[in-house]
């Protein structure tokens, strides 16, 4: 196997265990851990397998910088899409506005944050 099929092996291999543990997690309310596995996935979709860009490392940064944020993560499958963050609910409105803010002044671009709660999956009714 050459070193760029290891790596996106190696990615792969780690991201499949993921959702399981921050699914535990987050039933948990281990915020801690979960966030954690966040900014792991993002390591590894940067450097293994290779899909961020330096937008997204960006934000990424940016969120993690921020009081009430536990992680962050590339989403939508990168090459300059968006991000997921995990943050407090008390802390949202000062993060998206931090966020959008400095995110424009490095880049000249207008950020659109969308704010979400979790809530069950489809289902069948």
């Amino acid at each position: 196997m050459d070193a760029v099929a290891f790596r996106r092996a190696s990615h792969v291999i780690a991201e499949n265990a993921r959702p399981a543990q921050l699914a535990s997690a987050l039933t948990k309310g281990d915020l801690g851990t979960a966030g954690r596995l966040m900014n792991d996935s993002h390591a590894s979709l940067r450097d293994l397998y290779e899909v961020s860009s330096r937008e997204l490392d960006l934000l990424v940064t940016l969120a993690l910088g921020q009081p009430g944020c536990h992680g962050a993560r590339l989403t939508c499958a990168g090459f300059g899409g968006c991000i997921v963050a995990l943050v407090d609910l008390t802390a949202v409105a000062p993060f998206s506005d931090v966020i959008a803010d400095r995110y424009r002044a490095a880049t000249g671009l207008q950020p659109r944050v969308i704010v979400s709660r979790p809530a069950e999956g489809v289902r069948l009714l």
